[in-house]
């Protein structure tokens, strides 16, 4: 029996056709590591929100520091 080097091209496997597998895949990268990403960026955008509003609050809270001071 002959032995295929690309794992797309399987020689002398019975059984039909065969999906083609991405890279990622061959990597065992499969869908499952897509919702790691997007939990990833889910994490980050809350991440962000969070730093931004508190940005604003200490904005807000000098701004207002700087009314008292000039009157």
């Amino acid at each position: 029996m002959t032995d295929s080097k690309n794992i797309n091209n399987p020689v002398g496997q019975g059984g039909g056709q065969r999906k083609k597998l991405s890279r990622a895949e061959r990597q065992n990268n499969g869908p499952h590591r897509n919702l790691d990403r997007q939990n990833a960026a889910d994490r980050k955008a809350e991440l962000l929100r969070k730093m931004r509003e508190k940005a604003a609050a200490a904005e807000g809270a000098a701004q207002a520091g700087d009314d008292t001071a000039q009157s």
